[in-house]
């Protein structure tokens, strides 16, 4: 709607042409330079000793590269293994079981970096997609509440 009224609006604004005049060459006009999108902007990179907010893009840039390299389906250690290689370090993670206790798998798996400041959280579930937040780190220096998994892969 709102382009047909803008249309007709511009009709209305073109001088009519005199039958009798020759058309002069058409005009050329410069088109700005295009500004980069999203898509052609460098993907983020690791800022070494960096804080929780600088590197928060870059971990969600590798969660991401994640979830599609599992076609959609990762589990903790394909978290863990992405942030692992992209400069992370393994010591400063935790992840939680893929298993229940019952022995069933989890509907979300939550995995985590301990930066210079806070802690980068994300979630990866079948319900939800995937999410992250920054948290502070607990009083005891953990960013999650009870038992983690292992990293031993």
């Amino acid at each position: 709607m709102v382009a047909a009224v803008l249309a007709l609006v511009l009709t209305g604004c073109v001088a009519e042409s005199d039958p009798g005049q020759t058309s002069a060459a058409p005009t050329v006009t410069e088109t700005p330079a295009s500004t980069p999108t999203p898509s052609d902007a460098p993907p983020p990179t690791l800022v070494p000793n960096g804080t929780a907010a600088e590197n928060k893009p870059f971990f969600d840039y590798l969660n991401n590269q994640a979830i599609t390299a599992a076609g959609g389906q990762p589990d903790g250690p394909a978290f863990i293994n992405s942030l692992r290689a992209g400069g992370f370090a393994v010591e400063a993670m935790e992840l939680t079981p893929d298993i229940t206790t019952v022995g069933v798998k989890a509907d979300s798996v939550q995995f985590s970096v301990h930066a210079a400041d806070a802690c980068l959280i994300g979630q990866w579930g079948t319900v939800g997609g995937y999410t992250s937040i920054i948290a502070a780190p607990l009083a005891t220096g953990k960013c999650f509440v009870g038992q983690t998994r292992p990293i031993d892969f």
